[in-house]
Parts: C-alpha cells; sequence; structure tokens
C-alpha cells in the first residue's frame, strides 16, 4: 500500500509541474488510474490522484482578465513581471520534491525485491534478465540449456519447467517465447500452476507477464487457459537487443493491467474497479503489478497504457509495416555504393535490423494481427499507384515486368 501510495504522489507532483509550464490550455479529467487521450491521439499514464479535474492554462489566458481596467491614456502595464521568476522557484521546489519521492519509492521497491521468472532465455530473455537483476533474483527456463550464460548474469537456471513453477516461489513470471509457440507455452505452464495452488494456496499464483509483439491473441490464450487466480499484464517492449542495446531509457514500453484478482479490467478504462481497494487480494495484486512497471520505469522507459486492440490497430501500420519493407528491400539484395545518401544509408540500417530478428517473428506479426493483411493491401495498392503515376507521366499504358516497362499490347499477348 505505501508503495501505491508514493506513486499517487509522484504523480500529483508531476500535474503541478506540467500545469506550472503548460503550452495552451488543454483540459484533463483525472479519473483514477485513467487512460486519457491527447487530443492528437497520444496515450499517457496516470497513476491513481485524488484530483477530479486540473485544468491547464497559459498566464496570457489568466491575465485576459483585468485587462480593460488599463487605462488607455496611462503607461502599458506589463503584468508578467515577476510571473516567469515565481514559476522557475515554483518549479525547482517541485522537481526537489519529486527527486526526493522518486528515492523513496526507490527504496520502497528495492524493500522487498520481486523474484522474476522468465520462461524462454532466448536472445530477448537474457536482455530483459539484464535488466530484472539490478531489482530483485531472477530465475529462467528454457528448451535449451543456458545454464552457463544465466550464471554469468548472475541468474538461477532450472531446465525443468515444473520445478521452476513449484519448487522457486516466483512473484512474477514473464512468457518471453515467440507468438508462435505462445500457445503451447502458455498449455505447459497451466497444469504446474494448478499443482502449484493445490499444494500452496490460490495465493501462491505468481503474476504472468506477455511480452509479445501483438497484444489481443495473447490476451485471449491467458484469459481463456490461465487458472482465474493468475492476475495478468499484457506488454509489450517497443525495442529489443538491438535498438536498446545502450539501455532502455527513452524507450516506449506498451501495457495493459488485464485482470487483477480474478477481475477483467475495462481496457479503456484503467481505473475501474469492481471491488473496493480495500480488498487485501485486490491491494497486494496492484501493488505487484505496480512494482513490476516500475522497473521499466526506473529504467527509464516511456510508460504507455493502451488497449490490446489499440495497440494492434496501431502496430501493423507502424512495426508491421517497418518489416514488411525491411524484408521486400532485403530480399532485392541491396547493398552499400561509394555514392550513398544518408537516405540510403537509413535504408540499409533498415533492412539489417529487421531481417536480424527471426522470420517466426515476422510472422506472428502478420498471423496474429487481424490488422496486418489489411496494411499489405494498402501497400500493394499504394505501390500500384506510385508506379502508375511514372508510367502515366511518361506517356505509357501498361505495367512493369521484371523491371522492363510493357504496353498495353504487350501484356495481351
Amino acid at each position: 500500500m505505501r508503495f501505491l501510495t508514493v506513486i499517487c504522489i509522484i504523480n500529483i507532483v508531476k500535474q503541478h509541474v506540467v500545469a506550472a509550464w503548460s503550452p495552451g490550455g488543454i483540459a484533463i479529467t483525472n479519473k483514477r488510474a485513467a487512460i486519457i487521450r491527447h487530443k492528437k491521439d497520444h496515450y499517457f499514464r496516470l497513476s491513481p490522484t485524488t484530483s477530479s479535474t486540473c485544468r491547464l492554462s497559459t498566464s496570457a489566458q489568466n491575465n485576459d482578465k483585468g485587462d480593460a481596467a488599463i487605462d488607455n491614456d496611462s503607461p502599458a502595464i506589463n503584468s508578467n513581471n515577476g510571473e516567469l521568476e515565481r514559476l522557475k522557484k515554483e518549479e525547482q521546489r517541485l522537481a526537489t520534491l519529486l527527486d526526493s519521492i522518486r528515492q523513496q519509492k526507490l527504496a520502497v521497491l528495492r524493500s522487498r525485491p520481486l523474484s522474476i521468472g522468465i520462461i524462454g532465455f532466448g536472445r530477448f530473455g537474457q536482455f530483459m534478465a539484464k535488466s530484472f537483476t539490478k531489482y530483485g533474483n531472477v530465475v529462467a527456463t528454457s528448451r535449451t540449456d543456458y545454464t552457463d550464460v544465466a550464471s554469468e548474469m548472475g541468474v538461477k537456471y532450472v531446465p525443468d519447467l515444473e520445478s521452476f513453477v513449484l519448487d522457486e516461489n516466483l512473484d512474477v513470471i514473464v512468457l518471453a517465447t515467440s507468438i508462435v509457440s505462445f500457445k503451447d507455452t502458455v498449455s505447459d505452464l497451466v497444469p504446474h500452476l494448478a499443482q502449484k495452488m493445490q499444494l500452496k494456496g490460490a495465493s501462491s499464483c505468481p503474476l504472468i507477464v506477455d511480452v509479445a509483439s501483438v497484444k489481443e491473441h495473447p490476451r485471449k490464450i491467458l484469459l481463456d487457459l490461465l487458472p482465474e487466480e493468475c492476475d495478468i499484464l499484457c506488454s509489450h517492449p517497443m525495442f529489443g537487443p538491438d535498438s536498446a542495446k545502450n539501455g532502455w531509457r527513452g524507450q516506449t514500453f506498451v501495457y495493459e493491467k488485464t485482470r487483477i484478482n480474478k477481475v477483467i479490467l475495462d481496457p479503456d478504462y484503467e481505473g475501474q474497479d469492481n471491488q473496493p481497494e480495500t480488498c487485501e487480494e485486490h491491494v497486494e495484486g496492484m501493488d505487484r503489478m505496480e512494482r513490476f512497471l516500475s522497473i521499466w520505469e526506473e529504467e527509464g522507459c516511456n510508460m504507455i497504457s493502451m488497449p490490446c486492440s489499440d495497440h494492434d490497430s496501431y502496430s501493423a501500420n507502424s512495426q508491421f509495416i517497418t518489416h514488411l519493407v525491411g524484408r521486400i528491400l532485403g530480399i532485392q539484395g541491396l547493398k552499400a555504393t561509394p555514392i550513398d545518401t544518408t537516405g540510403f544509408q537509413s535504408v540499409l540500417r533498415l533492412i539489417e535490423t529487421t531481417n536480424a530478428d527471426s522470420f517466426d517473428l515476422f510472422y506472428g506479426l502478420y498471423k496474429y494481427n487481424r490488422n496486418s493483411g489489411y496494411t499489405i493491401g494498402r501497400l500493394r495498392g499504394a505501390l500500384d499507384d506510385v508506379v502508375g503515376a511514372l508510367l502515366q507521366r511518361d506517356g505509357v499504358v501498361g505495367v512493369f515486368d521484371g523491371g522492363k516497362r510493357k504496353s498495353d499490347n504487350d501484356a495481351k499477348l
């Protein structure tokens, strides 16, 4: 509870800082732990607050009152005199307070470190474990034996899934397997979770976290297959070992609090509660989830709370199309030349990064995101439109065939 209170205070302070420096009048309605939209459809995360409505406005708007009282024949009086200095002092005071509270938050986080299990200790699992070890105990398991690799990282490796679940007192289990094998992994995990609850009680069920690149597919699987006693957090770190090789600061982490204490939360309103906060199981579940999210926050991630359905809609036209174009250009065999422009160098980097990921990841982005087929269709249509515009400008009505222009007569043959 103390941990959640600290987070609440931090966000209240943050809102005061924003209010002091807001560049325009944007009304923000603060619901408890609500997801809100910016006017440009960006998402922001607000942790629990007690205020109901906060109106952000410029000092100019405040100064509109009383402008009429200024005598036109009198010398102009600048009502902003001293205001900037006052705001700077207030900003410094709040920044100092915020830093103090963040230190308290970190102390609370480390006072009861989480025990985090990772299923799937491949490249991405190892990538996460390196940061997790700063904040808690990390245990891993995988189909391949990574005992030596784990030992070098300070991670305990358990080759057997049953022992991993039953013998390790895990607070959180992170599913770091491929999208293609996700359902099989969850199916293998469920009997061991049921056995653990039978032996140690329902409260022994850990928080289950997925980090897949699509969200609606794993969310449905987790809700359908896991025991209802298991809390669920659906997440997607929008980065990996290559893009975040120098650290997680500034990287985007998308998440949805899906289920806490048997209650499926409304993804469009994170603060939705079907049970009182005084319920011990709910408080403990929320605290555990916040502790896990705070690891990503402390590493500097840009935290975005978003429904899984919205994530997949955006992802199809951002992440998937990036991989799609990178794969297409990679098949063309493009290579560096002595006269490369900076734009072409960016294209080569795109090819390199997208083709460095497994084809399973690329296939999963297509197969398990219902929006991806539409994205492919639009890309094809756009290519036809661009090529058609070139042909029309050249006075040719036809298509390209193997890099050669083909007239209408040729096309009929």
